[in-house]
């Protein structure tokens, strides 16, 4: 917080962030009021993300080119937009399913290029040795707004209807534009040597298949992606099918899991660097996939929540410790293109997984989903300690 880049950059998306949760908590429940549909859950998450599965490594290119402050700039602007633009359908009554599937793949394409941007953009606020604290505030601040942001989005749209949601999202992203115009980086890294797009892509994408550590990384969170993060795209059926809740109900246990990664992200913050972060991390991913399983056993509203704690804890301590390895091995010429690696693992194989839960969660049940992504994650975990045993040891 010493530096006034970074308080800029952070009370900013203090005020951007909860507003985002906001709409996706009223999307996510808007969609299943339409649709009545848990694939339909499934399919929003997917549109929204697989957009970063297709372009977020040739995005990194562009992150490498680029400034990042003037890249963020248009995509929140893009995304105030966007979210403008679903206030007033909604408000009208014009909304339709077809509708939010169109805008969540727009603001797909803007999220492959402000996922790796905003976090190589971490960089150029802090010194390298306070990279993890700097991550790690960043979740918190991240998951802080996901306490807040879902309870109040859940109170807006049973009192005026989902519309309200969407209208303060897009008026809370003049927030984090005034903090960038604000941000005066001293000197960027920017790759200025002359080669072509795909030759840089063709860079980033040799470093990181030779660097184990990189690779090791990379691979498990693609895997998480694919396997364990997307059960919380069930959680709107699980509120209304399992325990009778309401909107607010649902914005209560997606808050829920914003407690747990507000207090992993304080955690780590406070931890700083130092030796052990790789024991931290393998441990992390199997409390990850018990806390699940607790919740697709829960049979009640208390243990679901407490589960939900857990799971949001063990994912971002997972998240925020491979960030900061994966920004602190790579290069600052390739820093774009590597980061970029790791939004496409994370970003572009939750929509995937999304859809397997969706699809899940229709043929048997909201419980039963949320079970198999439990014993998948189990799994995964138990083949990360036998492939990349070296983990340990960072």
């Amino acid at each position: 917080m010493r530096h006034r880049n970074f308080r800029l950059y952070f009370f900013g998306q203090l005020i951007s962030l909860t507003g985002s949760w906001m709409q996706t908590t009223a999307q996510q429940w808007l969609a299943y009021r339409l649709t009545g549909s848990q694939l339909s859950l499934g399919v929003i998450t997917f549109a929204s993300f697989v957009p970063v599965l297709i372009l977020s490594l040739f995005m990194g290119v562009i992150v490498d080119r680029l400034p990042r402050r003037r890249l963020i700039l248009w995509t929140q602007t893009w995304f105030m937009v966007l979210a403008f633009i679903l206030a007033i359908l909604t408000y009208t009554g014009r909304v339709t399913y077809t509708h939010l599937v169109v805008l969540s793949l727009l603001l797909g394409v803007a999220n492959a290029l402000d996922m790796p941007a905003r976090q190589a953009f971490m960089s150029d606020l802090v010194e390298r040795d306070e990279l993890l604290n700097a991550i790690a505030l960043n979740s918190s601040l991240f998951n802080g707004t996901r306490i807040i942001g879902p309870a109040l989005g859940g109170l807006a749209v049973a009192a005026w209807g989902e519309a309200s949601a969407f209208l303060i999202n897009a008026v809370s992203f003049l927030a984090v534009l005034i903090g960038l115009f604000g941000i005066r980086v001293a000197k960027e890294t920017i790759d200025l040597r002359p080669t072509r797009g795909l030759e840089g892509l063709k860079e980033g994408v040799s470093y990181l298949r030779t660097d184990r550590q990189l690779l090791a990384l990379v691979t498990m969170v693609a895997l998480f992606s694919l396997m364990g993060y997307p059960y919380n795209v069930l959680l709107p059926a699980l509120a209304r099918d399992s325990y009778g809740l309401g909107a607010e109900g649902f914005g209560g246990l997606t808050a829920a899991m914003g407690v747990g990664a507000l207090v992993a992200g304080v955690s780590l913050a406070l931890r700083g660097e130092g030796r052990g972060v790789g024991r931290q991390l393998i441990a992390s991913r199997w409390i990850f996939s018990g806390s699940v399983a607790a919740l697709a056993l829960a049979p009640t509203l208390p243990l679901a929540m407490a589960a939900l704690v857990v799971s949001g804890y063990a994912v971002i301590t997972q998240l925020a410790i491979t960030n900061t390895l994966i920004q602190k091995t790579a290069p600052d010429h390739l820093r774009g293109r590597i980061v970029s690696g790791y939004t496409w693992a994370l970003g572009g194989f939750w929509p995937l997984g999304a859809l397997l839960m969706g699809f899940l969660g229709d043929r048997l049940s909201a419980s039963a989903a949320t079970g198999i992504a439990a014993a998948g994650s189990a799994v995964l975990a138990l083949l990360g300690m036998l492939w990349f045993p070296e983990t340990a040891e960072l």
